[in-house]
């Protein structure tokens, strides 16, 4: 394929890694992004010199782009997200609510601004948008979270307005039940209760299964674009209805 730089959040484990791997073996030069930098000096000492770790905030724009230097980004992958906890938005603090917006939907659209310009200028380029089912369906106590990725959603059926014709496509992935520790913030830690609680019953998606996904995508020919996907577990169909009883006043 023509794309030759990708740069992947949320890079240092789970999704992201997975997506790193994936991409590696396709022969791309990955920069992966997260804080954890041990994480991914691991992920580099795996995979070998096609993952360049960039240890730093994904809400640090600035900070990213001095780190790429004059790296030519082809592939941008928007996997790093956050969900500190899972409650109704009254009970959540103010530092919570903004965080979660500024992770699954500022942070995202400010490294498409940044490196859109030079996929323009070179006439090829793949963004990708890992949102979630949570963007389109309900799930009790994601107000913020839900809201965020259906933002950045809309925020792609846009630009793919405003790029017809420039050689960047734009792919939407929308996961159902990951099997990661994505909630294991939310869950206080305790990674057992998350298991029994959430994927212990049903057969949830890995990893894997989403990098699979993303490269298929990648890899049809470039007046292909997939432009939204979403990826659900065998056993999962989101959705439903609650019926509570009125309140006694």
């Amino acid at each position: 394929m023509e794309y030759r730089n990708a740069l992947v959040t949320g890079a240092s484990k789970g999704i992201g890694a997975a997506i790193v791997e994936s991409l590696v073996a396709e022969g791309l030069t990955v920069h992966a992004l997260a804080r954890n930098n041990d994480a991914l000096l691991d992920l580099r000492q795996r995979l070998g010199p096609l993952v360049r770790p960039l240890a730093a905030d994904v809400r640090d724009v600035e900070a990213i782009a001095a780190a790429l230097g004059a790296a030519e980004i082809d592939v941008l992958v928007n996997n790093a997200g956050g969900l500190a906890t899972v409650r109704p938005l009254h009970e959540q603090s103010a530092e919570e609510t903004a965080e979660v917006v500024a992770l699954n939907l500022t942070a995202p659209l400010q490294l498409i601004r940044l490196l859109l310009p030079g996929m323009i200028a070179r006439k090829r380029g793949h963004i990708f948008n890992l949102t979630s089912t949570a963007g389109s369906a309900v799930f009790p106590g994601t107000t913020a979270y839900g809201a965020a990725k259906a933002g950045l959603s809309q925020a792609g059926r846009i630009l793919r307005f405003d790029l017809a014709g420039n050689g960047v496509r734009l792919t939407e992935i929308a996961p159902g039940r990951v099997e990661t520790d994505f909630y294991l913030q939310a869950f206080d830690g305790d990674r057992e209760g998350l298991r029994k609680r959430i994927y212990s019953q049903q057969r949830p998606l890995h990893p894997a299964d989403i990098a699979a996904v993303l490269v298929s995508a990648l890899r049809l020919p470039d007046h292909v674009d997939l432009a939204e996907l979403i990826v659900a577990p065998s056993e999962q169909a989101a959705g439903g209805q609650v019926y509570p009883p009125a309140p006694q006043r």
